[in-house]
Protein backbone atom coordinates (compact mmCIF):
# COMPACT_ATOMS: atom_id res chain seq x y z
CA UNK A 1 0.00 0.00 0.00
CA UNK A 2 1.03 3.59 -0.55
CA UNK A 3 1.63 4.33 3.13
CA UNK A 4 3.96 1.38 3.67
CA UNK A 5 7.72 1.85 3.80
CA UNK A 6 9.99 -0.13 1.53
CA UNK A 7 10.72 -3.47 3.22
CA UNK A 8 14.46 -3.23 2.54
CA UNK A 9 14.46 0.22 4.14
CA UNK A 10 12.59 -1.15 7.16
CA UNK A 11 15.30 -3.77 7.77
CA UNK A 12 18.11 -1.41 6.78
CA UNK A 13 19.57 -3.73 4.14
CA UNK A 14 20.27 -3.27 0.41
CA UNK A 15 18.21 -5.05 -2.23
CA UNK A 16 21.22 -7.28 -2.88
CA UNK A 17 21.27 -8.51 0.73
CA UNK A 18 21.73 -12.24 1.25
CA UNK A 19 19.30 -14.39 3.24
CA UNK A 20 21.72 -14.40 6.18
CA UNK A 21 22.07 -10.61 6.09
CA UNK A 22 18.28 -10.22 6.07
CA UNK A 23 17.90 -12.66 8.95
CA UNK A 24 20.64 -10.93 10.96
CA UNK A 25 19.08 -7.50 10.42
CA UNK A 26 15.66 -8.81 11.45
CA UNK A 27 16.94 -10.41 14.65
CA UNK A 28 18.78 -7.23 15.65
CA UNK A 29 15.72 -5.04 15.12
CA UNK A 30 13.27 -7.57 16.59
CA UNK A 31 15.30 -7.61 19.79
CA UNK A 32 15.53 -3.81 19.81
CA UNK A 33 11.78 -3.25 19.45
CA UNK A 34 10.41 -6.37 21.16
CA UNK A 35 7.40 -5.46 23.36
CA UNK A 36 8.79 -7.47 26.29
CA UNK A 37 11.88 -5.25 26.27
CA UNK A 38 9.89 -2.03 25.66
CA UNK A 39 6.81 -2.34 27.88
CA UNK A 40 4.18 0.31 27.17
CA UNK A 41 6.09 1.78 24.22
CA UNK A 42 3.52 1.95 21.39
CA UNK A 43 6.06 3.28 18.90
CA UNK A 44 8.37 0.32 19.55
CA UNK A 45 5.42 -2.06 19.22
CA UNK A 46 4.55 -0.62 15.79
CA UNK A 47 8.19 -0.85 14.72
CA UNK A 48 8.26 -4.47 15.86
CA UNK A 49 5.20 -5.27 13.73
CA UNK A 50 6.67 -3.44 10.74
CA UNK A 51 9.97 -5.32 11.04
CA UNK A 52 8.12 -8.64 11.31
CA UNK A 53 6.06 -7.92 8.21
CA UNK A 54 9.16 -6.96 6.23
CA UNK A 55 10.97 -10.13 7.29
CA UNK A 56 7.98 -12.31 6.44
CA UNK A 57 8.17 -11.13 2.83
CA UNK A 58 11.94 -10.87 2.31
CA UNK A 59 12.71 -14.21 3.98
CA UNK A 60 10.42 -16.05 1.56
CA UNK A 61 12.03 -16.62 -1.82
CA UNK A 62 8.82 -16.43 -3.85
CA UNK A 63 7.37 -13.47 -1.99
CA UNK A 64 10.65 -11.58 -2.25
CA UNK A 65 10.76 -12.16 -6.02
CA UNK A 66 7.24 -10.79 -6.39
CA UNK A 67 8.01 -7.84 -4.15
CA UNK A 68 11.16 -7.02 -6.11
CA UNK A 69 9.12 -6.99 -9.33
CA UNK A 70 5.90 -5.30 -8.23
CA UNK A 71 6.51 -3.77 -4.83
CA UNK A 72 3.76 -4.06 -2.21
CA UNK A 73 1.20 -4.85 -4.91
CA UNK A 74 3.00 -8.13 -5.57
CA UNK A 75 2.54 -9.47 -2.04
CA UNK A 76 -0.66 -7.82 -0.79
CA UNK A 77 -3.88 -9.63 -1.82
CA UNK A 78 -5.74 -6.34 -1.63
CA UNK A 79 -3.89 -5.34 -4.78
CA UNK A 80 -5.04 -8.50 -6.56
CA UNK A 81 -1.50 -9.69 -7.10
CA UNK A 82 -0.93 -11.91 -4.10
CA UNK A 83 -0.20 -14.97 -6.23
CA UNK A 84 2.00 -13.26 -8.76
CA UNK A 85 1.15 -9.96 -10.40
CA UNK A 86 1.48 -8.98 -14.03
CA UNK A 87 3.61 -6.66 -16.06
CA UNK A 88 1.64 -3.86 -17.63
CA UNK A 89 1.62 -2.22 -21.06
CA UNK A 90 4.45 -2.08 -23.54
CA UNK A 91 4.26 -5.41 -25.36
CA UNK A 92 1.62 -7.45 -27.19
CA UNK A 93 0.31 -9.35 -30.25
CA UNK A 94 3.10 -10.61 -32.42
CA UNK A 95 5.49 -11.50 -29.58
CA UNK A 96 4.31 -13.79 -26.78
CA UNK A 97 6.31 -12.79 -23.71
CA UNK A 98 4.85 -15.72 -21.79
CA UNK A 99 6.98 -18.06 -23.91
CA UNK A 100 9.98 -15.74 -23.78
CA UNK A 101 10.08 -15.55 -19.97
CA UNK A 102 8.32 -18.79 -19.08
CA UNK A 103 11.49 -20.68 -18.26
CA UNK A 104 12.84 -17.81 -16.23
CA UNK A 105 9.82 -17.76 -13.91
CA UNK A 106 9.02 -21.45 -13.97
CA UNK A 107 6.12 -21.12 -16.42
CA UNK A 108 3.68 -20.07 -13.72
CA UNK A 109 4.50 -16.42 -13.20
CA UNK A 110 1.14 -14.99 -14.24
CA UNK A 111 2.42 -11.72 -15.67
CA UNK A 112 2.88 -12.54 -19.37
CA UNK A 113 0.33 -13.51 -21.98
CA UNK A 114 0.35 -17.13 -23.10
CA UNK A 115 2.04 -18.48 -19.97
CA UNK A 116 0.34 -20.57 -17.33
CA UNK A 117 -1.17 -18.44 -14.58
CA UNK A 118 -2.35 -19.21 -11.11
CA UNK A 119 -6.10 -19.07 -10.74
CA UNK A 120 -6.77 -15.92 -8.66
CA UNK A 121 -9.71 -17.69 -7.01
CA UNK A 122 -7.93 -20.96 -6.24
CA UNK A 123 -7.44 -21.87 -2.57
CA UNK A 124 -4.23 -20.39 -1.17
CA UNK A 125 -2.49 -20.96 2.10
CA UNK A 126 -2.45 -18.02 4.50
CA UNK A 127 0.72 -16.20 5.39
CA UNK A 128 3.04 -17.32 8.17
CA UNK A 129 3.32 -15.11 11.24
CA UNK A 130 6.62 -14.65 13.07
CA UNK A 131 6.80 -13.67 16.72
CA UNK A 132 9.80 -13.31 19.01
CA UNK A 133 9.91 -14.98 22.42
CA UNK A 134 12.46 -13.90 25.04
CA UNK A 135 13.50 -16.56 27.56
CA UNK A 136 15.80 -16.64 30.54
CA UNK A 137 18.73 -19.06 30.45
CA UNK A 138 17.00 -21.47 32.85
CA UNK A 139 13.68 -21.33 30.97
CA UNK A 140 15.47 -22.39 27.81
CA UNK A 141 17.46 -25.10 29.59
CA UNK A 142 14.53 -26.72 31.40
CA UNK A 143 11.70 -25.86 29.03
CA UNK A 144 8.61 -23.91 29.97
CA UNK A 145 5.16 -22.82 28.84
CA UNK A 146 4.75 -19.26 27.62
CA UNK A 147 1.90 -17.23 26.21
CA UNK A 148 2.49 -15.00 23.18
CA UNK A 149 0.24 -12.37 21.65
CA UNK A 150 -0.44 -12.95 17.94
CA UNK A 151 -1.96 -10.42 15.57
CA UNK A 152 -3.50 -12.42 12.72
CA UNK A 153 -5.91 -12.14 9.83
CA UNK A 154 -9.01 -14.30 10.32
CA UNK A 155 -11.68 -15.26 7.83
CA UNK A 156 -14.48 -12.75 8.24
CA UNK A 157 -17.24 -14.45 10.30
CA UNK A 158 -19.88 -12.22 8.74
CA UNK A 159 -19.34 -13.14 5.07
CA UNK A 160 -17.33 -16.35 5.43
CA UNK A 161 -14.41 -14.81 3.55
CA UNK A 162 -16.28 -13.93 0.35
CA UNK A 163 -16.13 -10.20 1.03
CA UNK A 164 -19.77 -9.85 -0.08
CA UNK A 165 -22.65 -8.75 2.11
CA UNK A 166 -25.03 -11.38 3.41
CA UNK A 167 -27.47 -12.55 0.76
CA UNK A 168 -25.11 -11.55 -2.07
CA UNK A 169 -22.16 -13.18 -3.82
CA UNK A 170 -19.14 -11.94 -5.76
CA UNK A 171 -19.76 -11.79 -9.50
CA UNK A 172 -17.40 -12.90 -12.27
CA UNK A 173 -15.64 -9.88 -13.75
CA UNK A 174 -17.00 -9.23 -17.26
CA UNK A 175 -13.70 -7.75 -18.49
CA UNK A 176 -11.33 -10.64 -17.64
CA UNK A 177 -14.01 -13.36 -17.37
CA UNK A 178 -12.66 -14.44 -13.98
CA UNK A 179 -9.00 -14.90 -14.98
CA UNK A 180 -7.82 -11.72 -13.27
CA UNK A 181 -5.83 -10.67 -16.36
CA UNK A 182 -6.53 -8.87 -19.59
CA UNK A 183 -4.50 -8.81 -22.79
CA UNK A 184 -3.39 -5.45 -24.11
CA UNK A 185 -1.87 -4.67 -27.51
CA UNK A 186 0.47 -1.96 -28.60
CA UNK A 187 1.98 -1.02 -31.92
CA UNK A 188 5.76 -0.65 -31.88
CA UNK A 189 8.46 -0.27 -34.56
CA UNK A 190 8.83 -4.05 -34.25
CA UNK A 191 5.16 -4.75 -34.92
CA UNK A 192 2.10 -5.32 -32.80
CA UNK A 193 3.04 -6.72 -29.40
CA UNK A 194 0.85 -7.97 -26.61
CA UNK A 195 1.12 -8.69 -22.93
CA UNK A 196 -1.10 -9.60 -20.03
CA UNK A 197 -1.66 -7.33 -17.08
CA UNK A 198 -3.89 -7.42 -14.02
CA UNK A 199 -7.46 -6.49 -14.81
CA UNK A 200 -8.06 -2.93 -13.64
CA UNK A 201 -11.77 -3.48 -13.15
CA UNK A 202 -11.48 -6.27 -10.58
CA UNK A 203 -7.94 -5.57 -9.40
CA UNK A 204 -6.75 -8.97 -10.62
CA UNK A 205 -9.17 -10.92 -8.43
CA UNK A 206 -11.38 -12.17 -11.24
CA UNK A 207 -14.49 -11.22 -9.29
CA UNK A 208 -16.35 -8.03 -8.48
CA UNK A 209 -18.09 -7.37 -5.19
CA UNK A 210 -20.98 -4.98 -5.73
CA UNK A 211 -22.22 -5.12 -2.14
CA UNK A 212 -19.19 -5.35 0.21
CA UNK A 213 -19.53 -6.93 3.63
CA UNK A 214 -20.04 -4.25 6.28
CA UNK A 215 -17.67 -5.98 8.72
CA UNK A 216 -14.62 -6.59 6.54
CA UNK A 217 -15.41 -3.98 3.85
CA UNK A 218 -14.98 -6.52 1.10
CA UNK A 219 -11.56 -7.89 2.06
CA UNK A 220 -12.92 -11.18 3.45
CA UNK A 221 -10.57 -10.84 6.42
CA UNK A 222 -10.76 -9.34 9.89
CA UNK A 223 -7.89 -8.58 12.25
CA UNK A 224 -7.75 -10.17 15.65
CA UNK A 225 -5.30 -10.52 18.51
CA UNK A 226 -5.07 -13.93 20.14
CA UNK A 227 -3.15 -15.29 23.09
CA UNK A 228 -1.40 -18.51 22.11
CA UNK A 229 0.15 -20.92 24.61
CA UNK A 230 3.58 -22.10 23.49
CA UNK A 231 5.22 -25.17 25.00
CA UNK A 232 8.96 -24.58 24.83
CA UNK A 233 10.99 -27.82 24.79
CA UNK A 234 13.88 -28.25 27.21
CA UNK A 235 17.25 -27.50 25.65
CA UNK A 236 16.15 -24.95 23.06
CA UNK A 237 18.89 -22.47 22.20
CA UNK A 238 19.14 -18.83 21.19
CA UNK A 239 18.06 -18.11 17.60
CA UNK A 240 16.18 -21.39 17.22
CA UNK A 241 12.52 -21.38 16.26
CA UNK A 242 9.35 -23.42 16.66
CA UNK A 243 6.65 -23.82 14.02
CA UNK A 244 3.04 -24.11 15.20
CA UNK A 245 1.01 -25.38 12.26
CA UNK A 246 -2.20 -23.61 11.31
CA UNK A 247 -1.90 -20.68 13.72
CA UNK A 248 -0.90 -18.10 11.09
CA UNK A 249 -3.13 -15.95 8.91
CA UNK A 250 -6.29 -17.52 7.51
CA UNK A 251 -6.05 -18.83 3.96
CA UNK A 252 -7.73 -17.35 0.89
CA UNK A 253 -10.59 -18.93 -1.00
CA UNK A 254 -10.87 -21.77 1.49
CA UNK A 255 -7.14 -22.47 1.63
CA UNK A 256 -5.44 -23.62 4.87
CA UNK A 257 -4.13 -21.18 7.46
CA UNK A 258 -0.45 -20.34 7.58
CA UNK A 259 1.83 -21.23 10.48
CA UNK A 260 3.00 -19.41 13.57
CA UNK A 261 6.80 -19.31 13.77
CA UNK A 262 8.15 -18.52 17.24
CA UNK A 263 11.76 -17.28 17.18
CA UNK A 264 13.53 -17.72 20.50
CA UNK A 265 15.92 -15.24 22.08
CA UNK A 266 17.73 -16.44 25.22
CA UNK A 267 19.08 -13.90 27.70
CA UNK A 268 22.69 -14.56 28.78
CA UNK A 269 23.21 -15.86 32.32
CA UNK A 270 25.56 -14.26 34.84
CA UNK A 271 26.95 -17.61 36.01
CA UNK A 272 26.56 -20.19 33.24
CA UNK A 273 27.83 -20.09 29.69
CA UNK A 274 26.40 -22.41 27.05
CA UNK A 275 28.21 -24.19 24.21
CA UNK A 276 25.55 -26.16 22.33
CA UNK A 277 24.51 -28.71 24.99
CA UNK A 278 27.52 -28.27 27.27
CA UNK A 279 27.65 -25.81 30.16
CA UNK A 280 30.71 -23.94 31.41
CA UNK A 281 31.08 -22.39 34.85
CA UNK A 282 34.01 -20.80 36.70
CA UNK A 283 34.47 -21.53 40.41
CA UNK A 284 36.90 -19.51 42.57
CA UNK A 285 38.84 -21.44 45.25
CA UNK A 286 41.22 -20.25 47.95
CA UNK A 287 44.96 -20.69 47.86
CA UNK A 288 44.88 -23.29 50.64
CA UNK A 289 42.02 -25.22 48.98
CA UNK A 290 44.04 -25.50 45.79
CA UNK A 291 47.20 -26.53 47.65
CA UNK A 292 45.65 -29.00 50.10
CA UNK A 293 42.58 -30.12 48.14
CA UNK A 294 39.04 -29.54 49.38
CA UNK A 295 35.35 -30.17 48.96
CA UNK A 296 33.84 -27.19 47.14
CA UNK A 297 30.30 -26.28 46.12
CA UNK A 298 29.75 -26.26 42.36
CA UNK A 299 26.58 -24.77 40.81
CA UNK A 300 24.89 -26.78 38.05
CA UNK A 301 21.69 -26.15 36.08
CA UNK A 302 20.00 -28.68 38.40
CA UNK A 303 21.26 -27.16 41.65
CA UNK A 304 24.38 -27.30 43.81
CA UNK A 305 26.69 -30.32 44.00
CA UNK A 306 29.81 -31.13 46.01
CA UNK A 307 33.05 -31.64 44.12
CA UNK A 308 36.46 -32.66 45.43
CA UNK A 309 39.25 -30.42 44.18
CA UNK A 310 42.40 -32.57 44.29
CA UNK A 311 45.56 -31.53 46.12
CA UNK A 312 47.85 -29.27 44.10
CA UNK A 313 45.20 -28.07 41.65
CA UNK A 314 46.55 -25.28 39.45
CA UNK A 315 44.57 -22.16 38.62
CA UNK A 316 42.79 -22.56 35.27
CA UNK A 317 42.38 -26.33 35.60
CA UNK A 318 39.07 -27.54 34.09
CA UNK A 319 37.13 -30.53 35.39
CA UNK A 320 34.34 -32.35 33.58
CA UNK A 321 31.01 -33.36 35.13
CA UNK A 322 29.49 -35.92 32.77
CA UNK A 323 25.77 -35.69 32.11
CA UNK A 324 25.38 -32.44 34.02
CA UNK A 325 24.84 -30.35 30.88
CA UNK A 326 21.73 -29.52 28.87
CA UNK A 327 19.18 -32.02 27.63
CA UNK A 328 19.20 -32.67 23.88
CA UNK A 329 16.12 -31.10 22.28
CA UNK A 330 13.55 -33.81 21.48
CA UNK A 331 16.17 -36.48 22.10
CA UNK A 332 17.80 -38.62 24.75
CA UNK A 333 20.90 -37.76 26.68
CA UNK A 334 22.52 -34.60 27.97
CA UNK A 335 25.67 -32.63 27.48
CA UNK A 336 28.38 -32.18 30.10
CA UNK A 337 29.35 -29.41 32.48
CA UNK A 338 32.88 -28.06 32.54
CA UNK A 339 34.13 -26.50 35.78
CA UNK A 340 37.09 -24.12 35.53
CA UNK A 341 38.90 -23.61 38.82
CA UNK A 342 40.46 -20.20 39.41
CA UNK A 343 42.75 -19.80 42.43
CA UNK A 344 42.06 -16.46 44.08
CA UNK A 345 45.11 -14.81 45.62
CA UNK A 346 44.31 -13.23 49.01
CA UNK A 347 44.67 -9.45 49.46
CA UNK A 348 45.02 -7.07 52.43
CA UNK A 349 47.08 -9.47 54.56
CA UNK A 350 47.95 -8.53 58.15
CA UNK A 351 51.57 -8.51 59.34
CA UNK A 352 51.00 -11.79 61.15
CA UNK A 353 49.63 -13.38 57.98
CA UNK A 354 52.50 -12.03 55.92
CA UNK A 355 55.10 -13.37 58.33
CA UNK A 356 53.40 -16.77 58.44
CA UNK A 357 53.24 -16.93 54.64
CA UNK A 358 56.89 -15.93 54.28
CA UNK A 359 57.91 -18.51 56.85
CA UNK A 360 55.93 -21.13 54.93
CA UNK A 361 57.45 -20.04 51.60
CA UNK A 362 60.98 -20.39 53.06
CA UNK A 363 60.32 -24.07 53.66
CA UNK A 364 59.53 -24.74 49.99
CA UNK A 365 61.99 -25.78 47.32
CA UNK A 366 61.97 -25.74 43.53
CA UNK A 367 60.69 -29.32 43.55
CA UNK A 368 57.44 -28.00 45.01
CA UNK A 369 56.89 -25.89 41.87
CA UNK A 370 56.93 -27.99 38.71
CA UNK A 371 56.15 -25.17 36.29
CA UNK A 372 58.61 -22.81 37.96
CA UNK A 373 61.33 -25.48 37.94
CA UNK A 374 60.75 -26.17 34.26
CA UNK A 375 60.73 -22.46 33.43
CA UNK A 376 64.07 -21.70 35.06
CA UNK A 377 65.66 -24.79 33.53
CA UNK A 378 64.64 -23.56 30.08
CA UNK A 379 65.94 -20.11 30.97
CA UNK A 380 69.36 -21.47 31.96
CA UNK A 381 69.58 -23.64 28.85
CA UNK A 382 68.79 -20.68 26.63
CA UNK A 383 71.09 -18.03 28.09
CA UNK A 384 73.85 -19.91 29.93
CA UNK A 385 74.43 -22.75 27.48
CA UNK A 386 73.61 -20.73 24.33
Amino acid sequence: MADKRDYYEVLGVPKTASDDEIKSAYRKLAKKYHPDLNPGDKAAEEKFKEVGEAYEILSDKDKRARYDQFGHAGVDPNYGAGAGGGFGGGFGGGVDLGDLFGDLFGGGFGGFGGGRRANPNAPRKGGDIRVSLVLSFMEAVHGCTKTVSVNRQDTCPECGGTGAAKGTSPETCPDCHGSGYVTVQQRTPFGVMQSSQPCSRCGGKGKIIKSPCSKCHGSGKTSSTKRVEVKVPAGIDDDQSMRLTGLGDAGLNGGPSGDLIVIVTVRPDAMFERDRFDVHVTVPVTYSQAVLGAEVVVPTIDGKVQYTVPEGTQSGTTFRLRGKGIQYVNGRGRGDQYVKVVVEIPKKLTKTQRDALKKFEDTLKDDNYEQRKGFFKSLRDKFENG
